[in-house]
C-alpha cells in the first residue's frame, strides 16, 4: 500500500504539491490523473525517494522509501526514460542494477522476456526506439519482483497494441495482489487501465474514487431544451428531482438537463403543454469534461466533480458549437 499524508513540495515560491493525502490500495491499479504540470511526476519522485517533501510524508507499506531495507524488492519505479542514452546493452544495464541490489542474474532474462525485449537484450540501450526504451524502463521496475509498482506516464510513446499489452500486464500484476500506481494526463487512456483514480490539479486533490464512477460522471449526456417557457419547465423539472442548469448566453434561453433521458423530457414537456423549439442530446468527450473539472474544481472545492461537470455543460456546448466561452 502507498499512503500520501499531507504531502507538500515547494520549489522556492512555487508550490508544486499542496497538502496532498490519498491512499493506493493493494490488488488494484490506481491512476494518478491530472493535466500536464499538475505535480504528478513530483509526487512519484517523492514516493520513490528521489525528492524530499517540504512537508508531509509519502509512505510505502507504512515506511518512507529511504527506510526500506531492500527497496527494489519492495517497490519498482518507472520515471523519465528519455535520459536512457547508455551504450551498454539492455541486458548489461539491467545486470548492473541487479548486481547493486543483490538480485540473481536469471531475473534479468525473465524481465526482458516479460516486457517483450528478449530479442533485443544485446542492443545498446541508447539505440532502442522510444517504445522499447519504455519497455526497458518497465523491465527495470520489475527487476526485483516488487510488491509495489510506481509508473510515471507508462503509456507515453506506445502504440495502441502496446497500450493493450501494458493494460493486460498491469491488471495481471494487480490480480496477484500487488499495488500498482500509474500516472497519466488523459482520462480516456488512464481510466481504461485503472480501477481507481486519484484526480489532482495544481498539486491539490480534486477527488479519489473508482474509475468507473468518475467516467460515468464525466461522460454523462446532457439534454438541451430551448423553449419560450424555460422558467416554468425548469421549476417543474427541479420539483421532480431532475438536475437543470440554465444557458442564458446563447441567442435564446435554454435548459441543460442531466440525469434524465430525451424520451422522459419530451413526454414531460408534452404533458405540461410546454412549447419546445429544440430538444437535443450532447455528449462531451470524457477528456474534454476532465479538462474542465481539473481547471475549475479547485475554485469550487465545495462541489463534487459531478456538479462541476453539470454546471459547466453550457461552456462545453458553446465551445463545441464554436460560440462564446
Amino acid at each position: 500500500m502507498i499512503e500520501s499524508v499531507g504531502l507538500t513540495r515547494r520549489y522556492g515560491r512555487v508550490l508544486a504539491v499542496n497538502d496532498l493525502s490519498f491512499t493506493v490500495r493493494s490488488g488494484r491499479v490506481t491512476g494518478l490523473l491530472g493535466p500536464r504540470g499538475a505535480g504528478k511526476s513530483t509526487i512519484m519522485r517523492m514516493i520513490l525517494g528521489k525528492e524530499r517533501p517540504t512537508a508531509g510524508r509519502a509512505l510505502v507499506d507504512g515506511r518512507p522509501y529511504r527506510e526500506l531495507d531492500r527497496p527494489l524488492r519492495k517497490i519498482g519505479g518507472l520515471l523519465d526514460t528519455s535520459r536512457i542514452r547508455s551504450r551498454r546493452s539492455a541486458r548489461a544495464r539491467l545486470g548492473r542494477l541487479a548486481s547493486r541490489n543483490g538480485l540473481p542474474a536469471r531475473r534479468i532474462d525473465e524481465v526482458l522476456d516479460l516486457v517483450g525485449l528478449a530479442e533485443m537484450r544485446a542492443h545498446g540501450a541508447g539505440q532502442l526506439s522510444p517504445r522499447d526504451t519504455r519497455r526497458l524502463g518497465l523491465a527495470g521496475a520489475l527487476l526485483g519482483d516488487p510488491e509495489i509498482l510506481v509508473l510515471d506516464e507508462p503509456t507515453v510513446g506506445l502504440d495502441s497494441d502496446c497500450v493493450g499489452w501494458l493494460r493486460t500486464l498491469l491488471r495481471r500484476l494487480a490480480a496477484e495482489g500487488r499495488t500498482v500506481l500509474i500516472s497519466g494526463h488523459r482520462l480516456s487512456t488512464t481510466a481504461d487501465v485503472a480501477d481507481d483514480l486519484v484526480v489532482i490539479g495544481r498539486g491539490e486533490l480534486i477527488t479519489q474514487c473508482p474509475a468507473e464512477e468518475f467516467l460515468d460522471t464525466a461522460g454523462e449526456a446532457t439534454i438541451r431544451v430551448r423553449s419560450p417557457q424555460c422558467a416554468v419547465f425548469a421549476a417543474e423539472l427541479r420539483r421532480r428531482g431532475i438536475t437543470v442548469h440554465e444557458d442564458l448566453d446563447g441567442e435564446h434561453a435554454a435548459l441543460l438537463i442531466t440525469g434524465s433521458t430525451s424520451q422522459e423530457i419530451g413526454e414531460l414537456a408534452a404533458a405540461l403543454a410546454v412549447v419546445v423549439h429544440e430538444l437535443s442530446i450532447h455528449r462531451t468527450s470524457v477528456d474534454q469534461a476532465f479538462a474542465l473539472i481539473a481547471d475549475r474544481a479547485l475554485h469550487r472545492s465545495d462541489l463534487h466533480p459531478a456538479a462541476v461537470v453539470a454546471g459547466d455543460a453550457a461552456v462545453l456546448h458553446r465551445r463545441a458549437d464554436g460560440g462564446r466561452g
